[in-house]
C-alpha cells in the first residue's frame, strides 16, 4: 500500500507531465531524439536517450529554452528533486536542482505548462560498448530506462528481472500506471504478469526492486 500510495504521489505532484511520440533521426554514433510533450496537464515519465557528454546531461543543458513554468522532477529514491524554467532570468532554478544530472538509463517527469506542444530536442552520442553496458539500480523505488536509444519491452530491450520486481509504466491517457509483476515460478516467456507494455524511445518506468541490481547490456552501433 505504501509503494502504491508513493507512486500516486508522484503522478499528482508532478501534476500535468508528459511524454510522446519520439524519433531518433541518426543510425551514427551521433544523433538526436525529439521527445513531444503535449499540452494539458497531463503526466508522463520520459529519459534522456544520448550522453551529452560530461557535465552536459544537467537539468539546465538538456531542457534549455522550453517555455517558461516548465518544469522537471527527479526522483532522488525518497523525493523530488524539482526545477522550474523562468523565463524572464531564462535559467532553472532553484540552481542546484538545475544542475541535477539525468544520465542515459534514468528518468524524470516533465510539466509542459504551456498552451502548446513542447518538443524537446536531445543531442548527442549513442550509448554503447563497455562505459555504458551497466544500469545499477537500488533496493526500492528508482525510476529507470534503457540506455539504448530502442522502442522495446523492459525485456527485449534488457532488462532481467527478479522475483518481486515489479515495472510501473505511466499510461499517457489514463494517468495511471500499469503495473507488471515478475514470478520466476510463472511459465516461461510469461514470468512478467499482466504481459509489459513497449516503452517507446525516450520513455522510462518506475521500477520496485525488493533488492537492487543492475540491467546490462552491450551494445555496439556497427554490429
Amino acid at each position: 500500500m505504501r509503494t502504491k500510495t508513493l507512486l500516486l504521489t508522484a503522478a499528482l505532484s508532478a501534476a500535468g507531465i508528459a511524454t510522446s511520440l519520439a524519433q531518433v533521426f541518426s543510425v551514427n554514433a551521433v544523433g538526436y531524439v525529439n521527445k513531444t510533450i503535449p499540452k494539458g496537464n497531463k503526466l508522463a515519465l520520459i529519459s534522456n536517450p544520448l550522453d551529452a557528454g560530461a557535465g552536459n546531461n544537467t537539468i539546465a543543458n538538456l531542457f534549455k529554452g522550453v517555455p517558461g513554468g516548465t518544469q522537471v522532477y527527479k526522483y532522488d529514491g525518497t523525493t523530488f528533486i524539482v526545477a522550474t524554467y523562468d523565463d524572464i532570468d531564462n535559467a532553472f532554478g532553484p540552481a542546484a536542482a538545475a544542475a541535477t544530472e539525468i544520465k542515459p538509463g534514468e528518468g524524470v517527469f516533465v510539466r509542459n505548462t504551456s498552451a502548446a506542444d513542447l518538443t524537446v530536442t536531445f543531442v548527442g552520442e549513442v550509448p554503447q560498448g563497455a562505459a555504458w553496458a551497466d544500469n545499477p539500480y537500488p533496493k526500492g523505488l528508482s525510476i529507470r530506462s534503457s540506455i539504448v536509444p530502442q522502442a522495446g519491452t523492459a525485456a527485449e530491450l534488457g532488462f532481467k528481472g527478479a522475483d518481486g520486481d515489479q515495472i510501473n509504466q505511466f499510461q499517457l491517457d489514463t494517468q495511471s500506471y500499469y503495473v507488471s509483476t515478475f514470478d520466476s515460478l510463472a511459465p516461461a516467456g510469461q514470468e512478467w504478469g499482466p504481459a509489459l507494455k513497449p516503452l517507446a524511445v525516450g520513455e522510462a518506468f518506475f521500477l520496485r526492486s525488493p533488492a537492487g541490481g543492475t540491467w546490462s547490456r552491450t551494445f555496439n552501433v556497427n554490429q
